[in-house]
C-alpha cells in the first residue's frame, strides 16, 4: 500500500511538472521579460537614454566610453557611440536611415559611411527598448526554445528570427526574467557573422532595468572579450538631432570631459548573473 502512495505521489508531481512546462510560451516569456525590465509605461517613457563608462579591449586597451539611445530617425532608431582616449575619439552614428565612423586610430580623421550590413547591425544594437521587446511590433518571429544551462543555472532560451533573417537567441534567468545572455547571428558583406554578448550588473534608470556590464565577442573567440562598464546613466536627456547625423565638417566629441550629471540614476540591483554593435578595435591597424 505504501508503495502505491509513493507512486501516485511521483505521477502526481510529474504531471504537475508537465502542466507548468506546458504554460510555458514565447509569449509568456516576452510579457514576464518586460514586467521585470520595469513595465510597458515606464519602458514607452524613456525616449532617450545615455550612459558613460568605460571600454576595455582585450590587452587592457581602454577607452573613456560614451553612447546615446533615442527613438527617432527614419526606422524609429537613432544612436552615437564614441570611445576616447588620449585627445583621439572613435566615433560612430546612426541617423535612422545611414550608419558612419571615424576612427582616428586607423588614421581617418572625416566620416565615413558604413555599409548597409553594418548600420543595420548598429540599428539594433542601439534599440532603446533591446531587440527582443521590440519584436513584439517589427514583423519579427519569437520561438520558445525550452531550457538551456548557463553557468549552472537552467535558463530560459527564446529565439527572435527578424523579416531580414538575422537571428537573436536569448536566455533569460530563471528567477528574474531578465537577459543574461544574446547570441547574435547576421550577414555583414554577404558572410554570416555570429557574436556572443553576456550582460549583467543591472540597475534601474527612471524605473527601468538596464544592463551595466556587457561582454561580447566573436563566436569562437571568447579569449578576445570587449568589455564595456557602465558608470553612470541618465535617462532622456536633451539631444541635438545634429549628433545622430553624419557630419560633414569637423565634429565636437560627446565625451572625453565629466560625464553627465546621472542624480536620477537608481542604485536598485535585482539577483542576476553576469555586450551594440561592436566597433573595430582601435588597437589594431587598419586591415587587421
Amino acid at each position: 500500500m505504501a508503495v502505491r502512495h509513493v507512486l501516485t505521489a511521483v505521477l502526481c508531481a510529474s504531471a504537475a511538472v508537465s502542466a507548468h512546462a506546458q504554460d510555458i510560451t514565447a509569449q509568456s516569456l516576452l510579457d514576464k521579460n518586460l514586467e521585470a525590465r520595469g513595465g510597458a509605461q515606464a519602458l514607452a517613457a524613456i525616449k532617450a537614454i545615455q550612459f558613460n563608462g568605460k571600454m576595455i579591449f582585450p590587452g587592457d586597451f581602454e577607452l573613456a566610453y560614451g553612447e546615446i539611445r533615442a527613438r527617432g530617425g527614419g526606422d524609429g532608431i537613432e544612436a552615437r557611440m564614441e570611445g576616447n582616449v588620449q585627445g583621439l575619439t572613435y566615433t560612430q552614428g546612426y541617423d535612422g536611415q545611414t550608419a558612419w565612423r571615424i576612427n582616428p586610430f586607423q588614421g581617418r580623421k572625416d566620416p565615413e559611411t558604413m555599409s548597409a550590413d553594418e548600420a543595420r547591425s548598429m540599428a539594433d544594437s542601439s534599440r532603446v527598448a533591446g531587440v527582443l521587446q521590440d519584436a513584439r511590433t517589427d514583423g519579427s518571429t519569437i520561438t520558445y526554445l525550452g531550457r538551456e544551462d548557463f553557468d549552472g543555472t537552467s535558463a530560459y532560451k527564446l529565439k527572435v528570427t527578424q523579416k531580414d533573417g538575422d537571428e537573436f537567441t536569448y536566455l533569460l534567468d530563471p528567477d528574474t526574467y531578465l537577459e543574461i545572455k544574446i547570441t547574435e547571428s547576421r550577414k555583414v558583406r554577404g558572410a554570416p557573422q555570429t557574436s556572443e554578448t553576456e550582460l549583467g550588473d543591472y540597475e534601474k534608470v527612471d524605473g527601468v532595468y538596464f544592463p551595466m556590464s556587457v561582454e561580447s565577442w566573436s563566436q569562437g573567440q571568447s579569449n578576445q572579450r570587449q568589455r564595456v562598464i557602465i558608470e553612470t546613466a541618465q535617462a532622456n536627456p536633451a539631444l541635438n538631432p545634429a549628433l545622430f547625423a553624419e557630419p560633414h565638417g569637423p565634429t565636437s566629441p560627446m565625451i572625453g570631459g565629466a560625464p553627465p550629471d546621472a542624480s536620477n540614476k537608481q542604485p536598485e540591483t535585482p539577483p542576476t548573473k553576469p555586450a551594440p554593435t561592436q566597433p573595430e578595435d582601435p588597437s589594431q591597424p587598419k586591415g587587421e
